[in-house]
């Protein structure tokens, strides 16, 4: 379980823990959705039974439902509705990724995709130096120790640990993890700023999936937002202007 300035990230789930796609699981997932909608009208209609309502009485609770629902976490709106806010939560957060960071992006991709060269590993600063980095610059300038931070930074590194071998490789950089990262050895060691701006780039599509409040979340995106300002200020000195080309690639064969 991840934790993020007190709210708890969905947890990582193995593929041993997901139900296969069979007719029998199908089945039970039907009949559990047919029974929670049972229990909602059941709700539903003792309480129209308690109070009857008039037309102003609905007009206001129509609002104040709205107001209700603006405020929770997306999961328990349509699917047509949550789409859209998910949306433009992540379209908020991109507008707000500074134009630099985003050229970064495509330098590496291109680095890596289109000329075979990997970053040279163990990099330094390493993820876990720049994070460090970071909670002394945020302790200098409000003068204390900001605990939501420190937290905040504790759960990124947990979450980059666990996400960088699942999202964010390039497949010709699967082979260098294979042999840079054994035994309890964690990425956050090994790997620097490089990969840990393309974990940025998954935060928005991760924390449409975060149960919190809306409130919240703004916030966690505000201070997101000004790590990666820490980034941008430092860029010169946190990212490698220039990739390995003499690391094996995915093949076993050295990139030219």
């Amino acid at each position: 379980m991840f934790i993020f300035n007190g709210y708890s990230w969905d947890e990582w789930v193995t593929n041993d823990r997901l139900l296969k796609l069979t007719e029998e699981n199908i089945r039970k997932q039907q009949e559990l959705e047919k029974s929670q909608s049972a229990d909602k009208s059941v709700k539903s209609g003792r309480s129209s039974q308690h109070k009857p309502k008039g037309s102003n009485d609905a007009k206001t609770d129509k609002e104040d439902t709205k107001s209700l629902v603006k405020g929770k976490k997306r999961k328990s709106q349509p699917g047509v509705t949550e789409e859209k806010e998910r949306k433009s939560s992540e379209s908020l957060f991109m507008s707000h990724f500074p134009s630099t960071l985003k050229k970064q992006l495509v330098d590496d991709w291109e680095f890596v995709t289109q000329l075979g060269k990997v970053v040279k590993l163990p990099r330094s600063p390493t993820v876990d130096d720049i994070l460090a980095k970071y909670l002394e610059h945020r302790t200098k300038k409000d003068n204390k120790i900001n605990d939501s931070y420190a937290e905040i930074l504790k759960g990124l590194r947990c979450y980059f640990d666990k996400a960088l071998p699942a999202m964010l490789l390039y497949k010709k950089e699967r082979q260098q993890y294979s042999e840079e990262v054994k035994g309890d050895v964690s990425p956050s060691t090994i790997y620097g700023a490089e990969h840990l701006l393309r974990l940025f780039v998954k935060l928005p599509e991760l924390l449409a999936s975060v149960n919190m409040e809306e409130d919240a979340l703004n916030k966690l995106q505000q201070k997101l937002l000004d790590i990666l300002k820490f980034l941008q200020k430092n860029q010169n000195s946190f990212f490698l202007s220039a990739y390995d080309s003499g690391s094996k690639g995915t093949d076993g064969i050295k990139a030219k």
